[in-house]
C-alpha cells in the first residue's frame, strides 16, 4: 500500500524536505544556510542582489528578497526554475545523509508539498497544484534506488 508523504513546515516529521530546513548546502565554493537561499539567489544575474540574499538571515527573509525584485529576474527564469530547484535537491540530499536516508525511507509513496499559497511548487489553495517540489523529490528518490 502506498501513503502519502505531507510536508511543508520545518517541524513536520519530513520537514527536512522543505526549502526552509536548517541543511547548509556548499555551493560553486560557497556555504549557503538553507537550499531557498540558494534558490532565490538564482533568480538573478545581479551581483549585488545575489550577495545580499546571501546575508539574509532566515530563508523567509530570502524569499521576500527573492520575490520583491520581479524586474531584476532573469529573462528565461520562468524556463530554468525547475531545473535549477532539482540541482538543489539533488545537492541537499548528496550533502545530507539524513535527508537521504529520510527520502529513501518513503519506499514508492507520493510526495507532496502541502503549501496552499503556491500551485507550482505546492498543491496550493485548492490542492490541484502542480506539485512539482514533491514531484522533484520522487525523481531523485528514483535516482537514488537505480
Amino acid at each position: 500500500m502506498n501513503n502519502t508523504i505531507r510536508f511543508f513546515s520545518t517541524e513536520d516529521e519530513f520537514g527536512c524536505f522543505s526549502n526552509f530546513s536548517n541543511h547548509p548546502l556548499l555551493i560553486e565554493g560557497q556555504i549557503w544556510k538553507t537550499s531557498e537561499h540558494y534558490y532565490q539567489s538564482q533568480k538573478f544575474d545581479d551581483k549585488d542582489l545575489k550577495l545580499a540574499i546571501l546575508n539574509t538571515a532566515t530563508p523567509k527573509e530570502a524569499a521576500r528578497l527573492g520575490r520583491s525584485h520581479k524586474d531584476k529576474l532573469k529573462s528565461n527564469w520562468e524556463n530554468q526554475r525547475y531545473e535549477v530547484m532539482k540541482e538543489i535537491i539533488r545537492e541537499k540530499v548528496k550533502q545530507h545523509e539524513d535527508i537521504k536516508e529520510k527520502l529513501l525511507s518513503t519506499g514508492e509513496s507520493k510526495i507532496i508539498e502541502v503549501n496552499n499559497r503556491e500551485s507550482y511548487w505546492g498543491i496550493g489553495a485548492d490542492g490541484n497544484g502542480l506539485n512539482m517540489l514533491g514531484k522533484i523529490f520522487m525523481e531523485i528518490r528514483q535516482e537514488l534506488k537505480q
